[in-house]
């Protein structure tokens, strides 16, 4: 997967994701749900990008790690919508969403990917 690819699956996951709370009703606990997935998913992509600009690898790992917990977080507060609210939602939506909050291994291997060609060409 190309690093331009990946930053644009993040993008679109925070677009999609933010797209999909709003389609869910303002009950107290969705209101925590909505607040806690908009920061996760949507800081996951920023951290990437800034990773990309990173002043030295332990900067460019850092970031990275970050946001590889924030999808993480993002994966726990869309299986909990999952678990705890009424059918009132697109199922394929949030399994589609369920399923990209994955894309971590693929961030984890653009990572080393992008780390190698660093070493290999004295970067």
């Amino acid at each position: 997967m190309a690093e331009n690819e990946l930053t644009q699956r993040l993008f679109k996951f925070a677009v999609r994701t933010i797209k999909f709370l709003k389609t869910l009703s303002d009950s107290p606990e969705v209101k925590i749900y909505r607040y806690q997935l908009t920061k996760s998913s949507s800081s996951s992509g920023a951290n990437y990008e800034e990773a990309q600009a990173g002043s030295s690898r332990a900067d460019f790992t850092n970031k990275v790690r970050i946001s590889l917990r924030e999808m993480r977080e993002s994966n726990y507060w869309l299986r909990l919508i999952k678990a705890t609210i009424e059918k009132a939602y697109d199922n394929n939506e949030l399994e589609c969403l369920i399923n990209e909050s994955r894309i971590k291994k693929d961030i984890r291997f653009n990572c080393y990917k992008i780390k190698f060609k660093k070493i290999i060409l004295n970067l």
